[in-house]
């Protein structure tokens, strides 16, 4: 199983669901080094369309930046579905560190993503 950092809609109940089946197993981490950002909801998504916005990670480096949100457990299975569901709102998955200094993946808008 892996781990993926959700900071937004992957937390919710209904969205997991909808996209997974079931609810995911997952504890409460948090992504430092980046802030929340906003991008507009992709034009055709039947789930999350009632949004005004998706949230965005973007990265600052700063240590005491901070994003709260929860590490869920993934199976790769999920993790192609999770690719599906974030791909045409232009996000793409990065390995990141949590602070808790667990390994995981998170979702961030390809605009402003981290360097690799």
């Amino acid at each position: 199983m892996a781990l993926l950092f959700s900071y937004g809609t992957l937390q919710e109940p209904g969205v997991q669901l909808a996209l997974f089946g079931r609810t995911l197993d997952g504890t409460p981490d948090a992504l430092t080094g980046f802030v929340r950002g906003q991008v507009p909801v992709a034009e055709g998504d039947t789930i999350n369309a009632e949004l005004p916005h998706y949230e965005n990670a973007v990265v600052t480096g700063r240590p005491e930046d901070r994003i709260d949100g929860t590490a869920l457990q993934v199976s790769d299975d999920d993790l192609a579905r999770a690719d599906d569901y974030e791909s045409p709102a232009d996000y793409v998955r990065v390995a990141v560190t949590l602070a808790s200094g667990a390994r995981a993946w998170v979702y961030v808008h390809g605009p402003s993503r981290p360097p690799e």
